[in-house]
């Protein structure tokens, strides 16, 4: 069988993998490859030197050229598809990427760059930019701390982004987004006397222009970088009095009789709190973990039996697991909020209206503020929960050793200095029994307090 008559005197040609031909208009536009295989053929006229035309199965033909790098690294670049690109484009070409390489320019390398820049274009205002990150983010590709953020952080910075930064400067182009931009939205902030609020608005900027920069390449510089915090944090330092555990022990017994009556948009409506809530805020103070801990707890982590809570890394703040013995308040309180739920689910305190969810973090805020509010107290988070039972504890009524105290708060800080090899690889029982003589303490005091005559509110 004979090749066709385009192939001139190389008949046997178009079957050859890796061929060399004196590439014609002609020849360019007849040659096809056989049923089942590629061709690749070189240019051998001087013009085309590196020139490799490909023709595929489909018909397709691509213009491409091989050349070494500066480092004698072998590439190939793309040239274009023939017909779009003819054979002396094509040879035209060749010879600018070879002249590129010659200069020590790497052309495969400059266009994936071109390529890059390109896709950042598509972040052109910094509300394209929130979508960008809030999609990292919530993938979790952007683990700027070396770890996956939690549904509720990524929850708390969404609203900081819809509340403050979107009105402010969402519809700004990127490079329009300056340190005096920033400014005048923190000065903004201060000025309503929302300092912390300030400052965690500062830090949520900083943090996507950190992604911009790392991951997309949209941007070169921070404009956080110039601009101080002006919001005044001072530490938080509430702490409850006994009278004050006891009135928010009552209300969350009986939300019933508070009224909402310091609230205009609310004024003397009822407070709600729901009794699976009001359980986990009542935690919140006999075990001494934070809210996120308690309002996610499953099932499968609390072992009532043996009196223990295992939280594991993945859901604690330093990512370190930790063992929580509990009481026998927090047992009774735990049986109660399971014996609430008649269907299956995996959580202590699911969600109400989705069983395979559980409470959010926030919720237990929100119960927090309105009984605060009902009762008229000063400022409540249910960090101050936390705070009040560790105070206690260290105080001369428990005189618990603050070592212990850190070890049930799981900070970190308790284990350093040159104990730490120690208290990581060989002290694995985490100190229980020390940790559960000091929260069984706590809780048989704070069954005192609850009984006072103080904070029953009878004197």
């Amino acid at each position: 069988m004979c090749a066709p008559k385009c192939f001139g005197a190389q008949p046997n040609l178009a079957y050859s993998r890796h061929a060399k031909v004196r590439l014609t208009d002609k020849y360019v536009a007849s040659i096809s490859a056989p049923s089942g295989k590629r061709l690749d053929i070189y240019d051998e006229n001087p013009l085309g030197a590196g020139l490799l035309l490909r023709v595929s199965e489909t018909g397709r033909k691509s213009w491409t050229i091989r050349y070494r790098t500066e480092d004698g690294e072998m590439r190939r670049f793309g040239l274009g598809l023939y017909p779009d690109v003819s054979l002396a484009d094509a040879r035209r070409r060749c010879a600018q990427a070879r002249l590129q390489a010659t200069d020590g320019v790497d052309p495969a390398g400059e266009k994936r760059r071109k390529k890059v820049e390109r896709r950042s274009q598509t972040i052109k205002t910094f509300q394209d930019l929130s979508v960008a990150y809030f999609d990292a983010t919530e993938r979790g590709e952007w683990k700027p701390r070396g770890k996956r953020k939690r549904a509720s952080t990524i929850t708390g910075e969404k609203w900081l982004w819809t509340k403050h930064i979107e009105p402010a400067l969402g519809a700004l182009r990127i490079e329009d987004v300056t340190p005096a931009a920033i400014k005048a939205l923190l000065r903004t902030l201060v000025a309503k006397g929302q300092d912390t609020s300030s400052n965690r608005v500062r830090a949520q900027i900083r943090q996507m222009f950190n992604y911009a920069i790392l991951e997309t390449e949209a941007v070169t510089a921070n404009p956080v970088a110039r601009v101080p915090a002006l919001g005044d944090e001072s530490p938080r330092d509430r702490v409850l009095r006994d009278a004050e555990i006891g009135a928010i022990w009552r209300a969350l017994d009986d939300p019933t009789v508070l009224t909402c009556a310091k609230s205009p948009r609310r004024k003397n409506q009822r407070v709600y709190v729901s009794r699976p809530v009001g359980i986990a805020i009542k935690l919140l103070l006999l075990t001494l973990q934070r809210r996120h801990e308690v309002a996610c707890m499953t099932r499968a982590e609390v072992d009532l039996e043996q009196a223990v809570w295992t939280i594991p890394g993945s859901r604690t703040k330093n990512g370190r697991a930790t063992l929580v013995p509990l009481s026998p308040g927090a047992v009774a309180l735990i049986r109660e909020a399971m014996a609430l739920v008649n269907e299956p689910t995996p959580f202590v305190f699911p969600a109400r209206w989705d069983r395979d969810k559980s409470l959010t973090p926030a919720s237990l805020t929100r119960a927090l503020r309105d009984v605060r509010a009902a009762l008229s107290l000063p400022s409540l988070t249910p960090h101050d929960l936390r705070r009040t039972a560790a105070t206690s504890m260290a105080s001369e009524r428990l005189r618990i050793s603050p070592f212990v105290i850190g070890r049930i708060l799981n900070h970190t800080s308790e284990k350093g200095g040159a104990a730490a090899v120690t208290l990581s690889t060989y002290a694995l029982y985490d100190f229980m029994p020390e940790k559960r003589s000091a929260l069984t303490s706590w809780d048989r005091l704070l069954g005192d307090i609850l009984s006072s005559p103080i904070a029953a509110g009878k004197t």
